[in-house]
């Protein structure tokens, strides 16, 4: 749909990458496995970085303190910083004709 109102994609963000108990530490894939990085590459685009399925992210943004908040050294809050800088990255690498102008 983007493609078809030239709307340039900038990349793709998974969510709820992985799941990890907080009882054991185990890692499971409960949607599956790198879903995110076959959807970039289907779409000649990049994957900005994934999210894990995580309690504490609905918590945290329920009680109004956001995990880069909350937990700022968490591994989280990394995740979000690095999606962050990337797409902050790819804004800025766009070419000025793919730059929709916003009506004000």
């Amino acid at each position: 749909m983007f493609a078809k109102v030239h709307i340039p994609i900038l990349g793709v963000v998974e969510n709820m990458s992985v799941h990890t108990c907080s009882q054991c530490g185990h890692e499971e894939h409960i949607f599956g496995e790198q879903g995110g990085s076959r959807i970039a590459e289907t779409y000649d685009t990049v994957l900005l970085g994934a999210l894990p399925l995580a309690l504490s992210i609905r918590e945290q943004v329920d009680g109004g303190c956001p995990t880069v908040i909350a937990e700022p050294d968490g591994e989280i809050a990394q995740a979000y910083r690095l999606i962050a800088k990337r797409t902050a990255l790819g804004i800025s690498l766009m070419e000025k004709s793919k730059v929709i102008p916003v009506a004000s």
